[in-house]
């Protein structure tokens, strides 16, 4: 559910932009990069008119699309000084004889880098000019006021519906949203609506994070759903002009607020795009995965979102959060130290470390198998944040009521990466042609003008996937597609993997010392905060994994470079066979594609390890995700570990990689190794080292379920 207050991609931002020249300041566009590690920080400044003698600007992030003011900025004397406040960072330069660059430095909890501004100043226009903005307050059933922006068309020749927005992340850049994510929309014509859901921004009201569905009997309970369902009445009957016919959509937690619409939908609604929703908290999504607690998305979303009614970043006074988080400790002292009980959320992750009501009545796939609302599931194969939300939110939604209006998109996108840029690369993966334009122009655009408007034909399979590896987009009408065979990729001696099934009938193993005082990062330290600073966050799942490949904590498998291709569609299964010294443990499988030492079209990918599938099952939830229960030590148990669905093609020449490990830090907080009620009220000494063990015996044979399919 990432803050996307802003979905812009830098060159994006670039073509909204006016030319400016180096005699009016430093007004107009800024283009900075820094790199630390495999993590590239880029930044398109862009700073406004002077008002009263003050510049106002937004630094934006093309890695996730984030937006987020600078304030203050103080310009005077070719010197200039702003600062970031959500993002937790400084800059100080100087502007250059010539006006094109500001040299000067990023500062940041200690840290500091040279960094250079070089003015960028394209001529283009805004499509939001052609709007003209009006802001209301919409009265829901419980007396509570939404604030709310409606744009409409400045010239309209025809009534139109309505394409609503809602977010708890405020509108302050509506427009530049307008010019970038949904351009193609706002050509064909449409009221655009944007809201603050209740207690958010200008909205009234109590926020209530993911607040649950209503008791559908008490006809005076409230939820999001409810909301949605009041303002799309309030505005067919008060905004004129209007066809009668509204759409929803989002993207995050914009995605799960659509959702929760569709669940008992007005009358009205005709048409909506579900994007990157969460479904299931403890599962699979944001907060948790199978069970094990995403420790640094966790503990900053909810540190960001419930300090006030807007965001603002956790500060964390130092760059790089590994060690950040290593020092906090056990996770009590979260609340001991900084939190003091003051969120929420964070209160929530303490009461209900199991899968119990709490949680099984948040997960929203539970209540849409009989909508009849045409719905565009999207989903990106890198989304770092929501990958299984739109799979279980388009599956329960395969009954016979609803399956005709059910559509699945995904494509080879980071979290909400199909709504700005090009969505031709996800840093230095290629995919080989414009795929965010492609689905924003000719399916998302087509989409809603079919079912709003009555216009042409969506022309669009119900599944459309985009096969990574092979670089194309691929229809089916059902999934896994027809003609799937299951092939068990076996873990054998010497660091191989291969199609054969192990023969040893002696129980054969790798082992490997699992230290939490020592975690394996999931990402080349320094690892910076999740939503401020230099990030990477938007991009860590296709980062190369060599980085961990040569640990000792990281055991590692790889077949010989592949003969044919390998194409797998359908859902990957790690079917593990382990032990551990410990009573409690977790297993982190990583399915990895490795491209030959030498690529001469592209010599940067020589080696390059890319992350096709990769999760985490902490070892009490084998049996039961309800009802923890220790592991008994030095005994091989087996492990199943959905690694969700996937459509990739391993080219020939390159090989199949398999990393298993037990930390992923801070991505997944550290197990102790040592079974306790609750890990969050876990004690500094219950943290122990493990030895772990991964069996690949005849008796034990470890492997990598691929839904393998042969070429067409």
């Amino acid at each position: 559910m990432k803050r996307l207050r802003v979905m812009l991609l830098g060159f994006v931002v670039l073509q909204q932009i006016v030319a400016q020249t180096p005699s009016r300041g430093i007004q107009g566009a800024w283009l900075g990069a820094l790199v630390f590690g495999q993590a590239k920080m880029t930044r398109i400044h862009y700073f406004s008119p002077p008002h009263g003698g003050a510049y106002t600007g937004v630094v934006i992030d093309p890695d996730s699309g984030d937006g987020t003011d600078m304030d203050p900025i103080a310009f005077a004397n070719g010197k200039l000084t702003f600062e970031v406040k959500a993002d937790g960072y400084k800059f100080e330069g100087t502007l250059s004889p010539d006006g094109e660059e500001i040299k000067g430095k990023f500062l940041q909890g200690g840290f500091s880098a040279d960094l250079v501004l070089t003015r960028v100043s394209p001529n283009v226009s805004h499509v939001a000019d052609q709007y003209e903005a009006k802001e209301i307050m919409i009265p829901v059933r419980d007396g509570i006021n939404l604030h709310t922006i409606v744009y409409a068309p400045k010239t309209r020749s025809e009534p139109l519906p309505f394409l609503i927005h809602r977010s708890p992340y405020g509108w302050s850049a509506a427009s530049q949203y307008i010019d970038s994510a949904l351009s193609d929309l706002a050509r064909d014509g449409y009221f655009l609506v944007f809201q603050d859901i209740r207690g958010r921004y200008k909205s009234e009201g109590k926020f209530v994070m993911q607040r649950p569905v209503r008791n559908a009997h008490n006809a005076k309970s409230i939820d999001e759903g409810t909301d949605a369902y009041d303002t799309i009445d309030w505005l067919v009957k008060h905004i004129p002009g209007n066809n009668g016919r509204a759409g929803i959509m989002g993207v995050s937690y914009g995605g799960w607020l659509t959702e929760m619409a569709l669940i008992q939908p007005h009358s009205a609604l005709k048409a909506a795009s579900e994007q990157a929703s969460p479904a299931d908290m403890f599962l699979g999504d944001d907060f948790h995965h199978n069970g094990a607690f995403r420790l640094s998305y966790g503990f900053e979303y909810a540190a960001m979102m419930e300090a006030g009614n807007s965001s603002e970043n956790f500060d964390f006074k130092q760059f790089d959060t590994y060690d950040w988080y290593l020092k906090l400790g056990p996770l009590r002292e979260a609340n001991a130290r900084y939190l003091h009980r003051q969120r929420p959320t964070w209160n929530n992750f303490i009461a209900h470390p199991n899968y119990d009501e709490f949680w099984q009545k948040l997960a929203v796939q539970n209540y849409v198998g009989s909508g009849r609302v045409p719905n565009l599931n999207v989903g990106g194969w890198f989304d770092q944040e929501d990958f299984a939300g739109p799979w279980r939110i388009f599956e329960a939604s395969e009954t016979p009521q609803s399956r005709r209006f059910n559509y699945l998109v995904v494509g080879p996108w980071n979290h909400g990466g199909w709504s700005r840029g090009t969505g031709r690369r996800l840093q230095n993966i290629d995919f080989g042609s414009n795929t965010g334009e492609y689905f924003r122009e000719k399916i998302q655009a087509r989409w809603f003008a079919y079912w709003l408007k009555d216009k042409g034909a969506p022309d669009l399979a119900r599944i459309f996937l985009f096969e990574t590896g092979l670089n194309e987009w691929r229809a089916y009408d059902q999934w896994p597609p027809r003609g799937v065979q299951h092939r068990k990729l076996y873990l054998h001696g010497s660091g191989e993997a291969s199609f054969d099934a192990p023969s040893n009938a002696d129980e054969a193993f790798d082992s490997f010392v699992s230290d939490p005082r020592r975690p394996v990062p999931y990402r080349e330290p320094p690892i910076p905060q999740t939503y401020g600073g230099s990030k990477g966050w938007g991009t860590w799942l296709v980062d190369d994994q060599r980085f961990a490949e040569t640990r000792p904590d990281v055991a590692v498998w790889e077949t010989k470079p592949l003969q044919s291709d390998v194409r797998v569609a359908g859902d990957i299964i790690g079917d593990l066979f382990a032990s551990t010294s410990g009573t409690d443990s977790d297993w982190i499988i990583k399915l990895i594609d490795v491209y030959p030492a030498n690529v001469a079209e592209e010599p940067s990918m020589g080696g390059y390890e890319l992350m096709i599938a990769a999760d985490v099952l902490r070892g009490r939830f084998r049996n039961s995700f309800s009802k923890p229960e220790p592991v008994t030590p030095h005994q091989p148990v087996e492990y199943k570990l959905d690694l969700l669905s996937h459509d990739h093609m391993f080219r020939k020449g390159h090989r199949i990689m398999v990393q298993i490990q037990s930390t992923w830090f801070p991505l997944i907080d550290r197990n102790p190794q040592k079974f306790v009620p609750n890990i969050f009220e876990a004690a500094d000494s219950d943290f122990q080292v493990a030895t772990q063990a991964v069996f690949r015996s005849k008796t034990h044979p470890s492997a990598i379920v691929l839904p393998v399919i042969g070429p067409r």
